[in-house]
């Protein structure tokens, strides 16, 4: 008896020495996730992975929502919150004010959001794809493979988020090929393959011969007309071979990762995520060249790992330029 007293107390005293986190980073959290796109859009197919990546490891007990309309988001986080959600992720963009009203509501639930506003005390989190330097690369790659230097670029709406990948693109290909011209387009949505196809159809017949493909269907036209493409955010090139030389890939697993770790720990507070999305993170990074490692010219490779290796070490940022990116071919 005496025995299991002075194990009793050697385990209070273990947890005592842990903190008030210990014991409840030994059980699963609860995290929902949120998103106003399908889960396939890349963007939140990027976050979703990471979340199902921490479910499969036992590590929380995972519910989410996709197609959620931006009338209805305000409502799903209260119904996510209110049912004991103690970790909720997801996008602020289009509903600011509703996601921090929320936010303000549940002072003990704590929330990730994708956002371009600053994260509010105590518990409302912002974090956003500062995927900018691997963009960067892809645009040196594409300012490599053109033959026409004129390029193509499709994004979904002109915000930061999506403006600051374009300019960091550009500026990669200037870098290699300082003639190379850009058409620009926004086709005000972010999930719409068919309107994007449409863009990029519309650039080819103007001369276009590489796509930068901020969004799905872009691929879909290189394809057709046997043009090429970058990819964002994810790597399409398995699906489209002899038609994406290069992506900017997003791991939003150092930011979930780190945020799970938080809660758990009772150290969760409220904090600008941006950062763990960059390169030295490993929260971004170039999709290795595969079926185009042969094809891209040995010198614009040498150049795109010199300067690869210049971000990694600290001696080249990529500059952050979020205004609207402009066309400038003729």
């Amino acid at each position: 008896m005496s025995m299991n007293r002075r194990s009793l107390v050697a385990v209070s005293a273990a947890l005592a020495l842990m903190g008030p986190g210990a014991a409840l980073a030994q059980a699963k959290i609860k995290v929902a996730g949120i998103y106003t796109v399908p889960f396939e859009q890349q963007w939140a197919g990027r976050i979703h992975q990471a979340l199902k990546a921490a479910e499969a490891r036992g590590e929380i007990e995972y519910k989410a929502s996709e197609n959620v309309s931006n009338a209805d988001y305000e409502r799903v986080m209260r119904e996510y919150a209110t049912g004991g959600s103690q970790l909720i992720v997801g996008e602020a963009f289009a509903v600011e004010a509703a996601a921090r009203k929320v936010g303000k509501d549940f002072p003990k639930t704590m929330f990730l959001m994708g956002s371009s506003g600053k994260p509010v005390a105590p518990n409302f989190s912002v974090f956003d794809n500062y995927i900018q330097e691997p963009a960067y690369l892809t645009g040196m790659i594409a300012g490599g493979m053109t033959k026409t230097n004129k390029i193509g670029m499709v994004g979904g709406f002109p915000i930061p988020e999506v403006n600051r990948l374009m300019h960091a693109f550009m500026a990669g290909a200037k870098e290699v090929n300082p003639k190379v011209e850009f058409t620009v387009s926004f086709i005000n949505s972010w999930f719409d393959p068919p309107k994007a196809k449409e863009a990029a159809f519309a650039m080819i017949d103007k001369g276009a011969d590489v796509l930068y493909a901020e969004r799905f269907g872009v691929s879909d036209a290189a394809k057709e007309k046997g043009k090429l493409a970058v990819g964002n955010v994810i790597n399409t090139q398995d699906k489209y071979p002899d038609t994406v030389i290069a992506s900017a890939l997003w791991n939003m697993e150092p930011t979930i990762d780190l945020a799970i770790k938080n809660v758990k720990a009772g150290q969760f507070k409220a904090e600008d995520y941006g950062k763990y999305s960059m390169m030295k993170y490993k929260g971004s990074e170039l999709a290795p060249l595969g079926t185009f490692e042969k094809k891209v010219p040995p010198e614009i490779v040498a150049k795109v790992k010199a300067r690869e290796k210049d971000i990694l070490d600290g001696k080249f940022t990529v500059k952050v330029n979020d205004s609207q990116p402009k066309s400038t071919a003729k």
